[in-house]
Order: C-alpha cells, then sequence, then structure tokens
C-alpha cells in the first residue's frame, strides 16, 4: 500500500509540473526505467559453479576449486604436495584430478561463456540514434532521432527464459563432465595398481625361469640333462622375459593415462617442486559383502528403482532441458514468424526558418517474401530431433544401469573365486610340493613346474580383483551419468605348452 500510495504521489507531483517539464520528466523516467531493466540482468558472484561444488561434495566427498587467481592456484600446489606426501590411494587421486585436471577447468569456464549469454539475453539493446543535417537556400534543417527495437524487448522474457534453461543445461554438462572423469581417474587407479603388482610378480617369475634356465644348461653339461629337456627350461626363460616387457609396457601405459587425468606434470614449469606420485604395492582387498545394492535385479520393484535411478542421471536431467530449451525457441520462432523487427523512435526536426517538428517513427519488416515457415519448420525439427534423443538416453541409461549392475555382481563373484578357491588350492598344491621336495621325493625342476603353472591364475586372480573395482567404478557412475564401461587390457601372459607338460 505504501508503494501504491508514493506512485500516487509521484504522478500527482509530475501533472502540477508545467507541461513542457512533464515530458522531460516522462522522458527521463522511462529511460530509467530502460536502465533498470538493464541492470536486472547481472553476473552471479559465483557465476553458476556453486551447484558444481555441492554435487562434487554431494556425489564424489570431493573438494573442486575453479582456478581464476594466483591464490587459487597457490591453495591448490599446496593440497597437492599434501597428497601427494604418501602412497597414491584412490581417494587421493580423485581428488588431485579434480583440482589439476586442465580439460575440466576449461569445463568450468563453459559456464562463464554460458552466464555471459544469459545476462546478454536479460539486457536491452542500445537505442539508435540519427543525425542529418540538410540546407535549402537559407534554411537549415537538421534532423534527429532516437529509436528502440521493441521486437526485441518483446521477446525478452522468452529469450531469457530459454536461455536460463540453456545455463542450467550446461551446468548439468559439467557436472556430468566432472564426474565421468571422476570415475575414469578412479579406473585408471586400478588399472595403474594392478600393473604394477603384475610386473612384480613378472619379476619373480622371470627370476625364477632364470634360475631354472641356469641349472638346465649345467645339467646339460653335465650330461643330466638331453636337449629337450634343456630347451624347455630356456623356452619358458624366453617366454617369461616376453610376459615381463608386456607387462611392463602396460605399467607405462597405464600409469601415463594415469597422469593425464590427475593433470600433474612433473616436468611442467607451473608445477616445480611437485614430486611423481607412488602408487601402492596391490589392490585394495576384495570387501566381504557388496557395498552398492540400491539395484536389485531380482526384486520385483527393479523397474521402480532402475527408473528413480534414471531420473537423478544428470545426463538424462541435460536432454529434459534441452527439450524444454528448444520447445521456447519453438514458441518464439513462432511469435515472430511475421514480425522479426520492430523498431520505436521519437523524431524532433529543427529548421531556422520553422517551428520545430516533433513525432514518432515505427520501423518493421514487411512478410512479404519470407513468412518464416523456414524459420518454424527448422524449430519443429530440432524440438522433435531434442524429444527422440532424449527418449533414446532415458532407454539407454536404464539399459546401463541394468548391465553395471550384473557386471558388478558376476565380477565380485569371479573375483570371490579366485580368492576363496582358486588361490588356496593352487597354494595348497604349492605346499604339498614343497614337502615332497623336502622329503626328495620330486626335483627342483617339479617345484619350478608347479611355480609355473601358477602364473596364470595369480595373474587371473589380479586382473579378477581389478575387473571388480572397475565394475564398481560403472555403476557407481551409471547412478549419476553415463558409464564408459571398457573392459581394461589384461596383461597377456603366456607359459610354453611344452615347459607346463614338463
Amino acid at each position: 500500500m505504501n508503494y501504491l500510495k508514493s506512485s500516487y504521489a509521484y504522478w500527482d507531483i509530475i501533472y502540477l509540473l508545467p507541461k513542457r517539464s512533464r515530458g522531460y520528466i516522462k522522458r527521463c523516467s522511462a529511460f530509467t526505467a530502460c536502465i533498470t531493466l538493464s541492470a536486472c540482468a547481472s553476473f552471479s558472484q559465483d557465476g553458476g559453479f556453486a551447484v558444481v561444488q555441492q554435487t562434487a561434495t554431494d556425489k564424489l566427498h570431493k573438494n573442486v576449486q575453479w582456478i581464476k587467481s594466483d591464490v587459487d592456484r597457490q591453495q591448490v600446489n599446496d593440497r597437492n604436495k599434501e597428497l601427494l606426501a604418501q602412497a597414491l590411494t584412490v581417494d587421493a587421486a580423485v581428488q588431485l584430478a579434480l583440482l589439476n585436471n586442465k580439460g575440466l577447468q576449461a569445463s568450468f569456464d563453459t559456464l562463464g561463456i554460458a552466464e555471459s549469454d544469459l545476462v546478454q539475453a536479460g539486457r536491452m539493446s542500445n537505442p539508435g540514434f540519427s543525425f542529418s543535417r540538410l540546407r535549402r537556400g537559407d534554411e537549415v534543417e537538421f534532423d534527429r532521432g532516437i529509436s528502440f527495437n521493441i521486437a526485441r524487448l518483446i521477446a525478452m522474457p522468452l529469450t531469457s527464459k530459454m536461455e536460463r534453461h540453456r545455463f542450467e543445461q550446461t551446468q548439468r554438462q559439467v557436472m556430468m563432465e566432472m564426474l565421468i572423469m571422476a570415475a575414469e581417474t578412479r579406473k585408471a587407479y586400478f588399472i595403474a595398481v594392478a600393473a604394477e603388482e603384475s610386473v612384480r610378480y613378472l619379476q619373480q617369475v622371470k627370476r625364477s625361469a632364470e634360475a631354472g634356465a641356469e641349472l638346465a644348461k649345467r645339467m646339460k653339461a653335465a650330461g643330466n640333462f638331453n636337449s629337450l629337456q634343456e630347451a624347455r627350461e630356456l623356452s619358458f626363460y624366453s617366454d617369461a622375459a616376453l610376459n615381463l616387457a608386456r607387462a611392463d609396457q602396460a605399467r607405462i601405459r597405464s600409469r601415463e593415462r594415469l597422469i593425464r587425468l590427475l593433470g600433474i606434470d612433473q616436468f611442467s614449469e607451473e608445477n616445480t617442486g611437485v614430486t611423481s606420485f607412488k602408487l601402492p604395492e596391490r589392490l585394495p582387498d576384495l570387501p566381504d559383502v557388496l557395498t552398492l545394492t540400491d539395484v536389485k535385479t531380482e526384486s520385483d520393484e527393479e523397474a521402480t528403482v532402475i527408473n528413480k535411478l534414471v531420473v537423478q542421471r544428470l545426463d538424462v536431467q541435460a536432454a529434459k532441458l534441452n527439450t524444454q530449451q528448444l520447445a521456447e525457441s519453438l514458441g518464439l520462432n513462432k511469435v515472430t514468424r511475421f514480425i522479426n523487427v520492430l523498431e520505436l523512435g521519437g523524431v524532433r526536426n529543427t529548421s531556422n526558418q520553422q517551428a520545430t517538428q516533433h513525432g514518432y517513427e515505427v520501423r518493421l519488416e514487411l512478410p512479404l517474401f519470407d513468412w518464416g515457415t523456414a524459420r518454424t519448420a527448422k524449430a519443429e525439427a530440432l524440438y522433435m530431433q531434442a524429444v527422440n534423443q532424449a527418449n533414446q538416453t532415458a532407454l539407454e541409461a536404464r539399459s546401463e544401469i541394468r548391465e553395471a549392475y550384473a557386471n558388478y555382481r558376476a565380477s565380485y563373484d569371479i573375483a570371490r573365486h579366485y580368492r576363496d578357491e582358486v588361490v588356496p588350492l593352487k597354494k595348497r598344491i604349492s605346499q604339498e610340493n614343497q614337502l615332497r621336495y623336502n622329503g626328495m621325493f620330486i626335483s627342483v625342476f617339479d617345484l619350478l613346474a608347479d611355480a609355473r603353472s601358477q602364473i596364470t591364475s595369480v595373474n587371473s586372480a589380479i586382473d579378477a580383483l581389478k575387473d571388480f573395482w572397475l565394475a564398481q567404478a560403472d555403476l557407481e557412475m551409471s547412478m549419476t551419468g553415463k558409464p564408459s564401461m571398457i573392459s581394461s587390457q589384461s596383461t597377456v601372459i603366456s607359459v610354453s605348452g611344452s615347459a607346463a607338460e614338463h
């Protein structure tokens, strides 16, 4: 009520003033209103980054920082040194990637681009000003005019809403890229640790094979081995050396991939003083029970649970926002189909021999040749394309969640089978052979043959444990976005068939 009273009082005062003053004040008021409307569209303090930070806290339990200044960069460097002071854990690896990955920082910059478009859409276009000086004999005429783009002012609510949805869509895409990068870092970490563990094991195998080959040579020289027996041991040594070379190649490849994701280059000038990271010697143990049981494929409520997870996925939300934005674009195209240009302005002509002329000018585009059908048809096609893509995204999301959970369960069962059945059995066989060797019932070559038979099972156990952790990362990712679900490249282990038969 106070606002209405003050408004009435304002207009009462205006009408008490002389006519010329009233016109001047009205023009000033209109200009002030335009400036005020333009000032309403301004940049936010966080640039839309607070939502991304909150997602990192809720989904990853990590901190994320948009580096904009030297102070931010120094804070990140200090945090890097703190995380790299000890053997790298999977959580530390994800945190390092969130802070240092330059590709992720580039994704954050897209927020600034999208917000600039949003602010621009909420601001009025600058008025146009025209001036002319005409002479006819002794008469000199000055024409002055100022015009505003009324069409853009009318469409401003629609364009602002469209840009708002586009900005929210960009936020979800940035969050998606952040979660994907975290999942890829988690997987790269497990692959790198498994590769390091395989290399260490194959180094032991190579040393054993080297000792066996040297012993075989001496046995052959002493006449206790024939050429076939010697060749079998030498072949096994050759295979062991080859397998170690392949494992080392895989180790280097996996480590470099992890370095790229972490965004830490020890040879870069920006990271002077940052030492290289150290990986643990072995993968984390297999948990006794499954921790991710939100998706219960055996339950009758499977569809309900999966649909809830699909709604939470950021790629589905982004596809939905894209559809809404294109629907609003379609509406805008229909509104501006016939009149796309409409400008209104005031005109003031002065002459040294005639009275001053006042008036207004309207400029609009006549729809004689272009009725806007092409723009509308394109907008309709883009909208239908977005609808179909959104439906496909939702369908793929449901399938990916089911696949990721099935892979998670199967990987757990396989890894547990290796842990509880295969490896204990191999260990028991090894212990029995050791007892027989101590009792001089078998030779040292029988012991080497037994160790040879364990190579495949040990590496398979390492790969099974690695696949479980990768499957868990894929399942976690499938609940929030699109998982990659690319199977890891296992270390190729070959054992000489002839040697195995020894």
